[in-house]
């Protein structure tokens, strides 16, 4: 079995390709399950975030693996074809190790990847699919990604995508502090933009989430106020700034319900900031004329803002990167022979065993103690010798030059001398 990954980001995909291959959170078992199970794939993980869906997997037969993706969620195999990258042995463990330390992000250095990482390992451990394989990669990445942000200025003035969203908000309105904010959902990333326009004092916040009291906990820490999703029709045209993620697999808000919303707000405009894969908000509300809709693609030139000041970290990092992957690749060659040790100590203790029976029955017999020390170990050092002696003495000529030079540095001899 061999070490591979597989998928696409934010690099070969578009959003409404990337939307297509998301895994929720609460289906990231089953979707573990149903790879294992139906193609020849012994260990998977799955990193699903909103710029990524990878599969690192331990198998045989890469293709069939990356076949499962588009089947899994019912998509042709060529129309998913040209957007996914396939990563063998150490190309992906140089990739893992990457992306934890955040140079494959949208945003250079950020550090919410590692985190869903870490999420990923844990749904693989819970499915019962990360073996000895993907459990060692995954903890060295952790490691690599440790290192290189304690060593080096990777994550030195980075721009979330919680900040850069503020900072949108604060071109198209100016002042946020006359603004009244909607979050839709709940989660890490929420929170994140939550705390940021927070800290901007607007006039009014609001948290709509599908359980209440995870809503009502967020709420409180921002002082805000908490609706249900059922009431966002009602609702939503009484903000002036939305910012929505949550794992739906289907768009929450509609063209239909900004509409009547822009109507009833007697066309002020709303900004939109859609962070969620798949997209909670339907596409073709970014054709009103009073909406400003963003996603997660569109916050990239604004992410990147800073970019000069972390581009020095970059060959650091990459040097740190390099170096820990071939330690991981000298690892994981090293695992091919651990079967013929096995099985060579395995022989030792045959010997042993046989050799330390025969000593005791003379010991019971009464024999000179001394005696059978000398025996012991004539037997022992004669069934160690006896088959690469054997092999040498009935080596064929081609062969007998590189026996000898085998043995010899197998046993550290210098037979000129």
């Amino acid at each position: 079995m061999q070490l591979f990954a597989f998928g696409i980001n934010h690099q070969t995909a578009p959003l409404d390709v990337r939307e297509q291959v998301s895994f929720p959170a609460d289906a990231m078992e089953d979707a573990l399950h149903h790879l294992v199970s139906h193609r020849p794939v012994r260990e998977a993980a799955i990193v699903s975030t909103c710029n990524r869906t990878e599969i690192y997997c331990s198998t045989d037969k890469p293709d069939e693996a990356t076949h499962w993706l588009a089947d899994f969620h019912q998509l042709p195999t060529r129309e998913l074809e040209p957007y996914l990258y396939r990563l063998p042995r150490e190309k992906a463990v140089k990739h893992a190790f990457r992306v934890a330390s955040g140079l494959d992000s949208m945003v250079l250095g950020e550090p919410q990847i590692l985190g869903q990482l870490k999420d990923a390992v844990k749904s693989a451990e819970h499915a019962g699919t990360l073996g000895m394989l993907l459990h060692k990669l995954f903890q060295r990445t952790f490691f690599v990604a440790k290192e290189v942000r304690s060593s080096t200025e990777i994550g030195t003035n980075s721009v979330s995508m919680a900040a850069a969203s503020t900072r949108l908000a604060e071109r198209i309105f100016g002042d946020i502090g006359e603004q009244r904010v909607l979050f839709i959902g709940a989660g890490e990333m929420i929170e994140l933009c939550a705390s940021h326009f927070a800290a901007r004092h607007p006039k009014r916040i609001t948290v709509a989430n599908r359980t209440v009291e995870r809503a009502q906990v967020l709420a409180h820490r921002l002082n805000g106020q908490v609706i249900t999703l059922n009431e966002l029709p009602d609702q939503l045209a009484l903000h002036d700034i939305v910012v929505t993620c949550t794992a739906s697999t289907l768009p929450i808000l509609g063209k239909g319900m900004l509409e009547r919303a822009i109507k009833a707000r007697k066309h002020r405009p709303i900004f939109m900031v859609d962070l969620a894969v798949p997209r909670d908000v339907e596409p073709e509300v970014a054709e009103l004329d009073d909406v400003f809709l963003y996603s997660v693609d569109d916050l990239a030139d604004i992410v990147k803002e800073g970019l000069d000041s972390r581009q020095g970290a970059v060959a650091q990092a990459e040097a740190i990167i390099d170096s820990n992957v071939i330690n991981f690749m000298h690892w994981l060659e090293s695992r091919h022979v651990v079967p013929t040790i096995r099985a060579l100590r395995d022989q030792a203790e045959r010997y042993r065993r046989h050799e330390l029976e025969r000593a005791k029955k003379l010991l019971v017999k009464g024999e000179d103690p001394q005696k059978i020390i000398e025996s012991l170990s004539n037997g022992l050092t004669n069934k160690f010798l006896h088959l690469p002696s054997y092999a040498l003495n009935h080596a064929a000529e081609d062969e007998r030059d590189d026996l000898v030079d085998l043995i010899s540095r197998l046993y550290h001899l210098h037979p000129s001398e």
